[in-house]
């Protein structure tokens, strides 16, 4: 992928005459979309497929990009396709019917308390496999404390307070924050700590919380494919990403009367603003049940 690539720059400037500027920032974006294709066992563009494409923007989604440079990053990925397919190297452009995501503009999608539960009960707490202890209990920290996948990977062992009852999270721009965490994250924390995790780490000096089956620090690529494999088992059929478990924290904190500050500060946002977003989740809620419940409604 990576020589067709240096010949498509290469299409880029020889027959667009687009400036080095321009074919150094598709060259950038479309680095990044395959380095995610290998991440997910994908070594030619002839076996992506638009659900790839889409994963992949929801993956550039949870990492914090912005709507803009989401769209820009479809634009390059579709400009990419339409050379391959004009080019004969695959055989059908599947970004033809892709739009400019617009998509990330709008609300974000999250789960009810059914379907959290329904995904969380995929990796059964009570089985003896430490890999899949170990998947269930990421699921339990991401959505009992509302982390973004980069906060997850990066918690120690000693993140955990137990006589607290609290995880201390290093979030974006390096800056710590505690949040709160419930009984039943707690009770498999200590089990896991106890039990699963001695089983999976192979050096003493690791200080991960979550390790890989090859004792060494658990990546955010492995995480996403947990979650994914999670809503499978579920028989979730929404689009579900790692942000899905973080949204529907604060969805449902805010659903059950959370004040939106204490919100905001449990997620990280330095703006009130980008947590106003949940308002208009649980405003979508109450019209719902009004139209439902409300004679004229």
């Amino acid at each position: 992928m990576e020589q067709i690539l240096e010949h498509f720059t290469g299409y880029l400037t020889l027959e667009k005459g687009l400036s080095r500027n321009s074919v150094m920032a598709y060259r950038s974006d479309l680095i990044d979309f395959i380095t995610f294709l290998k991440g997910n066992a994908i070594n030619d563009f002839s076996t992506a497929s638009r659900h790839d494409i889409m994963d992949y923007l929801g993956h550039a989604k949870d990492e914090g990009y912005e709507p803009a440079t989401l769209a820009r990053r479809l634009v390059s990925i579709k400009v990419l396709f339409r050379y391959l397919f004009q080019e004969r190297l695959i055989p059908a452009d599947i970004t033809e019917v892709l739009d400019s995501p617009k998509l990330w503009k709008l609300l974000p999608d999250f789960l009810s308390t059914a379907e959290v539960d329904k995904l969380l009960k995929a990796y059964p707490a009570t089985g003896k496999d430490p890999l899949t202890f170990r998947n269930r209990l990421i699921l339990e920290i991401i959505y009992a404390c509302g982390l973004r996948v980069s906060e997850a990977t990066g918690l120690q062992k000693n993140s955990v307070s137990f006589d607290d009852k609290i995880v201390r999270v290093i979030g974006k721009g390096n800056k710590e924050r505690i949040i709160p965490i419930g009984k039943t994250a707690l009770r498999l924390l200590r089990r896991y700590l106890d039990e699963i995790r001695p089983r999976l780490v192979q050096d003493d000096h690791e200080a991960a919380l979550f390790i890989s089956n090859n004792g060494r620090k658990l990546d955010r690529e492995r995480v996403w494919g947990i979650i994914k494999q999670a809503a499978r088992l579920a028989g979730i059929r929404k689009n579900i990403y790692p942000h899905t478990l973080r949204h529907s924290f604060a969805s449902h904190l805010l659903g059950n009367g959370a004040d939106l500050r204490v919100i905001q500060e449990m997620l990280g946002h330095a703006d009130i603003s980008t947590t106003q977003i949940y308002t208009h989740v649980d405003q979508q809620r109450l019209i719902k049940v009004h139209k439902q419940f409300h004679p004229r409604g």
